[in-house]
């Protein structure tokens, strides 16, 4: 390790909890323009596409623009759990906001092509309305833009080539390309640029100009335990680019206690001032180097830029944060959205997403009086499934929701679940026995073996509505059900580890779900309604606590 030169002083701070952004929130973008900040996140096969939130003292994050919300700009069906929307890209040239988005169609360990096409949308407002996508190139993934402005004013592609031949590095480097806007194509050379240092793993490219120098900050180690940031630099734009001397810049490989971990995956910005700091994506595992079944998630570091003109962390060394000093701004809290949901709205609020289509083609629908689900496929399916879930985002939390619903066989089923992926989820629903009538079940699937967890089915009778739950407690996840009384739990506690990354095979890019679904496998198209649905955290301190 080199001697840290002295850094600037960094100004007035304010301390943060990280993550900012709370449950699967992975790849982030971060971006100021004027007073307001922007964070864009990946979404992989949930739909909309790409989740934007906004920020005016790096505090407080609300939702801002969920841009890929209609088929023209994206359509997944069929697409491979955790394909879809990868690391998108977000960047402003002083007039317009530029998108730059992946949607990874082809992903698996079969999978030796990536199919990995490469888009960019434009907008002069963030809410919109946004263009239609720009095909770019299917070359690699993890793309951003470059504008140029203090440079040769050009607007510059950067991304990692995938390289699909037997015997070779699949990270294949990072290469840069110009953009030109009137014929709306790249053009030009090819530039392969940087291929990355011994941590391995070279993804994620943005590049940033500052003094002079060209600051190129990748991902490198892979995306779990071993992920980090390395920065590097040039006089020119294409290069060489010398790597810091302090790689990684940010990185918790050789701290597995700490309780922010997988550290990677990182852009940066500035305030109107002259402070900087970069967001970055992380984890909470539930042990030492365990499970995160929250997902990958989004914190911020603040960074110095020191006498040599590199930049390092604030707080010095390279392991992150989790209350992390950042640049005071004026407090700007934004209004708390309630935490029962009456689906009264004419759209489904932010916090609600579909799988690889909008809610309207997966049989999704606000009454005015709740939300009705017409049942298509299982869940299973990777193409059409009536299924509406929110992020888990604390592993102290619990969604409860009311149904109406009455099957006529088996083949129909609705009702609560906590979802991954179409091989692993869990699912507390109400069918029609043939000897029992109406009962409820839990079902599971891990890893793709599917089982019955109850040893006999749950008769509920008429009872119209059947409130049902989902509630996680230290580090444990069970079901509950109510006919209009008390909640009873249902089924015995499973491990809140079951539905994370490591778990569901280590090739899983998402996090839990928590959902509301409805299946008719019969044809018939029965619908369900939901009159409501509640997200709370924390729960009641014991399960008998109502």
């Amino acid at each position: 390790m080199t001697t840290r030169p002295h850094p600037v002083d960094q100004g007035p701070t304010v301390t943060v909890t990280n993550p900012v952004l709370r449950g699967f929130h992975p790849d982030p973008s971060i971006l100021r323009v004027g007073q307001d900040y922007y964070l864009a996140t990946s979404t992989f096969q949930w739909y909309p596409g790409v989740a934007i939130y906004h920020s005016r003292d790096l505090v407080n994050w609300r939702p801002a623009a969920r841009p890929l919300s209609h088929t023209a700009l994206l359509d997944m069906r069929g697409n491979a759990d955790s394909g879809g929307i990868w690391a998108p890209a977000l960047s402003h040239d002083g007039q317009r906001f530029h998108l730059i988005y992946t949607d990874v169609k082809s992903w698996g360990v079969q999978e030796v092509f990536k199919d990995s096409h490469n888009y960019l949308a434009t907008a002069e407002s963030i809410e919109g309305p946004w263009s239609g996508p720009v095909y770019l190139n299917s070359s690699g993934f993890d793309p951003s833009l470059f504008h140029d402005v203090d440079g040769d004013g050009g607007k510059w592609l950067v991304n990692m080539v995938w390289d699909h031949r037997a015997g070779r590095n699949p990270f294949a480097g990072i290469v840069l390309q110009q953009y030109c806007p009137q014929e709306r194509r790249l053009v030009g050379p090819r530039t392969r640029i940087f291929e990355g240092t011994a941590l391995g793993v070279t993804e994620a490219p943005h590049l940033y100009r500052k003094d002079g120098w060209y600051y190129l900050v990748t991902a490198e180690g892979g995306t779990s335990y071993e992920h980090a940031v390395t920065v590097a630099r040039s006089r020119t734009l294409t290069g060489p680019y010398e790597v810091h001397p302090d790689n990684p810049v940010l990185t918790a490989v050789d701290a597995p206690a700490l309780p922010i971990q997988k550290s990677g995956h990182a852009s940066f910005t500035d305030t109107p001032d002259g402070q900087w700091l970069l967001a970055h994506l992380c984890g909470r595992p539930l042990t030492e180097r365990g499970e995160c079944p929250l997902g990958r998630e989004t914190a911020l570091q603040a960074v110095v830029w020191d006498t040599d003109g590199w930049p390092r962390l604030s707080a010095g060394g390279h392991h992150p944060q989790q209350h992390a000093a950042l640049p005071a701004l004026t407090p700007h809290p934004w209004p708390t959205p309630p935490e029962r949901d009456t689906f009264a709205g004419s759209e489904l609020r932010p916090e609600w997403m579909t799988l690889r289509a909008p809610a309207k083609l997966q049989g999704v629908q606000l009454t005015g009086a709740g939300l009705r689900l017409t049942g298509h496929e299982s869940l299973n399916s990777r193409h059409r499934v009536a299924l509406v879930g929110r992020r888990l985002q604390a592993l102290d939390a619990r969604l409860r929701t009311a149904l109406r619903f009455d099957p006529e066989d088996f083949q129909q089923m609705a009702g609560i679940c906590a979802y991954y992926d179409t091989r692993n989820w869990v699912y507390l629903r109400l069918s029609r026995d043939e000897r029992l009538g109406r009962t409820l079940a839990l079902l599971q699937s891990e890893n793709g073996v599917y089982r019955e967890l109850l040893s006999q089915e749950v008769p509920v009778g008429d009872a119209h509505p059947v409130q049902l739950g989902v509630v996680y407690r230290s580090g444990q996840f069970w079901f509950e059900y109510s006919l209009g009384g008390a909640w009873t739990q249902i089924g015995n506690p499973l491990d809140a580890g079951l539905l994370s990354d490591e778990h569901c095979g280590g090739l899983s890019f998402t996090g839990t779900f928590l959902a509301l679904t409805c299946q008719d496998l019969s044809g018939r198209g029965l619908s369900a309604e939901f009159q409501w649905a509640e997200y709370v955290e924390p729960t009641p301190a014991s399960p008998s606590a109502r």
